[in-house]
């Protein structure tokens, strides 16, 4: 069952954030990931949800995604995007 990593970014330094942006496909890939949504135009519809960068990556399953997150190699790209941005992210398990 697919698993997809759910990721509202706010960009704080772009510099940095371009960094992270272009080494974390590599590993994403390596994990079995790919991205369904990278940025792109958002337009918020209900409840006051005004994300200004959203991603969507999808895994082959919820342990691959984990796998992923919390691998060795995703580690150092992990304080870069939390040094140049904020955001949130979640893991759901798809159908």
């Amino acid at each position: 069952m697919s698993a997809y990593l759910i990721a509202e970014i706010d960009i704080t330094d772009p510099a940095a954030y371009e960094d992270y942006r272009k080494q974390v496909p590599a590993v994403i890939a390596r994990y079995g990931g790919k991205y369904i949504v990278r940025g792109g135009k958002v337009e918020p519809l209900e409840g006051g949800w005004s994300p200004r960068r959203v991603a969507v990556v999808e895994f082959p399953s919820m342990e691959r995604a984990l796998e992923f997150y919390r691998s060795p190699e995703y580690a150092p790209l992990v304080k870069i995007r939390q040094k140049a941005s904020r955001g949130k992210l979640l893991i759901v398990e798809g159908l």
